[in-house]
C-alpha cells in the first residue's frame, strides 16, 4: 500500500501525496485539501491542477514526483488552483470492472505490438492470479491490479510482474502477501 508522503519545500506549505487511484494518480494535498493530481506515464511526471483536466508534463525520473507536486503547490501558492474539498484515495471505494477491461490503455496506441504484448501481458497476469482493473498500459507504467491470493490492490508496473529469459517472475508480489512458499505452492506456473 502507497503511504502518505510528505515533503517540506522552503518558503512554501508542507504537501502530502495521498494514495494512488485506479488511474495510477496521486492526489496532491496541502492543509488536507486536493490542489490537484500527478501520474507518471513513460519516465515523465505530469500535473493536473484541481478544478481542471488539463494535464502538463513537469517532471522526469525519479525526482518527477516532488517536481509535479511541487508545480502544483508553486501554482496553488501563486492563486492559480483553487483546491477542492473531495479526496480520492485508496480507502475510498473502488470501481469494480464491469466484464472484461479493454486490452489496452486509452493512452496506448493500438500498433501490432502494443497489441501482440497486451495479450501477453493479459495471458501473464492470468497466469499468475492478478486481475487488471484496465487496459495494459505498457511494461513500464503503472498498472492498478487485484492479487488474487490475498485481494491487496494497487499500482505494479508489468516489468517486475514478468518473468526473465523464461524464468517466472519472482514470487514476491506485494508488501504483505502470501509468504513465498506459499506463492509458488498456489500457482501452477511455478511448479513447470
Amino acid at each position: 500500500m502507497v503511504g502518505v508522503e510528505q515533503v517540506s519545500i522552503k518558503n512554501q506549505p508542507h504537501y502530502q501525496l495521498g494514495d494512488t487511484d485506479q488511474e495510477c494518480r496521486y492526489p496532491v494535498l496541502v492543509g488536507g485539501k486536493n490542489i490537484g493530481l500527478i501520474y507518471r506515464w513513460h519516465g515523465a511526471w505530469f500535473a493536473i491542477p484541481a478544478g481542471t483536466s488539463k494535464e502538463r508534463r513537469v517532471g522526469y525520473g525519479s525526482t518527477g514526483s516532488d517536481t509535479a507536486a511541487q508545480h502544483l503547490v508553486t501554482e496553488f501558492n501563486a492563486g492559480r488552483i483553487i483546491p477542492q474539498q473531495g479526496t480520492k484515495t485508496r480507502h475510498a471505494k473502488l470501481r469494480l470492472p464491469v466484464g472484461p477491461v479493454p486490452l489496452l490503455h486509452p493512452r496506448m496506441p493500438a500498433s501490432p505490438r502494443n497489441v501482440e504484448t497486451a495479450h501477453k501481458a493479459m495471458a501473464g497476469l492470468t497466469e499468475y492470479l492478478w486481475t487488471p482493473f484496465g487496459g495494459y498500459p505498457g511494461a513500464d507504467n503503472p498498472w492498478f491490479l487485484r492479487c488474487q491470493l490475498c485481494g491487496w490492490q494497487g499500482p505494479r508496473y508489468w516489468s517486475h510482474l514478468r518473468g526473465r529469459n523464461g524464468n517466472p517472475p519472482s514470487p514476491f508480489r506485494h508488501p504483505d502477501c502470501l509468504g513465498t512458499d506459499q506463492v509458488r505452492s498456489r500457482i501452477a506456473a511455478y511448479q513447470k
